[in-house]
């Protein structure tokens, strides 16, 4: 029983980390790249969609995308969800094609990409710790139902939080590389 439970928060631990790494590789340093829209959500009669699900999201150059909405009514409600997302772009509907360009990179741009990097690190850590409460939780529930002894439950315990620095300390690591990726002109 204590391997699965270690087992479980260890796969779990392991999607939240890869998870992380996909969200830092969507914050581009100057290029722009279809991926960077993947997690905008677009209000779609009441459903909340991803744009990908609307819309075909291509590249009009280095620095320029294109979102071209299946229905013309959405361009403007496209418009604004990009508008509204944490990523600092400023798209611009023209006819039924909305454009996005991306900002050159200036000091300021950056440090707005680096919060942007450590709020999503700060989530990943989050997540990762509530794994691991939630692998304690179900292991005092079985020291409750005198399934497991005490000295048992400490060393799972032990070990799950282990796990946890680890994970956390691999969250660090992959938050420091992004950020001197970010910051490095």
């Amino acid at each position: 029983m204590i391997a699965e439970i270690k087992k479980s928060a260890e796969e779990k631990m392991k999607k939240t980390f890869e998870a992380l790494k996909n969200d830092l590789g969507k914050v581009r340093t100057g290029r722009a790249h279809t991926g960077l829209l993947d997690h905008i959500m677009i209000d779609y009669y009441g459903t909340q969609t991803p744009l990908t699900g609307v819309a075909n999201v291509t590249l009009l150059d280095a620095r320029t995308l294109a979102v071209n909405p299946w229905e013309k009514k959405l361009a403007g409600v496209i418009e604004k969800a990009i508008r509204d997302s944490n990523l600092g772009l400023n798209p611009a509907a023209v006819g039924d094609v909305v454009r996005v360009p991306m900002p050159a990179l200036t000091a300021e741009r950056r440090r707005d990409l680096v919060k942007v990097v450590h709020k999503e690190a700060e989530n990943g850590r989050i997540a990762v710790r509530n794994i691991r409460r939630d692998a304690n939780t179900h292991l005092k529930d079985l020291l409750k139902q005198k399934k497991l002894a005490e000295d048992e439950e400490r060393r799972a315990q032990d070990d799950i939080q282990k796990l946890t620095d680890r994970f956390i300390a691999d969250i660090d690591k992959a938050l420091a590389v992004k950020e001197t990726e970010l910051t490095a002109v």
